[in-house]
């Protein structure tokens, strides 16, 4: 028999404080699915809308951060592709990470969002200012954290969370100029 695990109320969220935007991969950056190649490679598969967000963020003072249980070639390039600002793989205690990489930036868990899928993601999540899952996470997930968007992992959800973000730090549109001044 399963015990109730009831979500602790949380004070409302001071927008203007969150600073740090901290993603895991499988299931949240991507579908969740694993490809191995013939060669030995793993394979994953990245929504570019997903980049997108990460390229609108550059113009901000939010920083970005991937924390993950696994290792992954793909997930180190895209990573770079996108200049996320600190990439962490195979975290098993990804609360333990998180409080150091806070530590290091003079920063809270009242500056970060955090988004998993899966109770590996869930003791970062609860501690963080605010907890975001895509909307197929895992079941039991989406009842314990403060957001769960409307895209699945890999689908957008990520740039969903980052819209959400600069909306209610007030800078959305100014984050899209920004960007827009960057490519024209």
């Amino acid at each position: 028999m399963f015990k109730e695990i009831v979500k602790p109320r949380k004070p409302a969220v001071n927008w203007d404080k969150i600073k740090l935007l901290a993603f895991d991969c499988d299931g949240v950056l991507t579908q969740g699915g694993i490809i191995y190649g013939n060669e030995g490679q793993e394979l994953k598969d990245f929504d570019a809308r997903d980049g997108l967000g990460f390229m609108m963020l550059r113009s901000t003072d939010i920083q970005t951060a991937v924390i993950t249980g696994r290792t992954s070639e793909a997930l180190a390039r895209r990573c770079q592709d996108l200049k996320i600002d600190h990439v962490y793989q195979k975290i098993p205690y990804k609360l333990k990470l998180a409080e150091e990489l806070l530590k290091k930036l003079g920063l809270g868990f009242e500056n970060m969002l955090f988004m998993g899928d899966d109770w590996n993601d869930f003791p970062l999540m609860k501690a963080v200012a605010v907890s975001v899952c895509p909307a197929d996470a895992a079941a039991g997930i989406p009842q314990l954290v403060d957001y769960v968007t409307q895209a699945k992992g890999g689908e957008g959800a990520v740039r969903e969370c980052i819209e959400m973000v600069l909306k209610k730090k007030g800078i959305y549109e100014q984050a899209i100029q920004a960007y827009l001044a960057r490519i024209s």
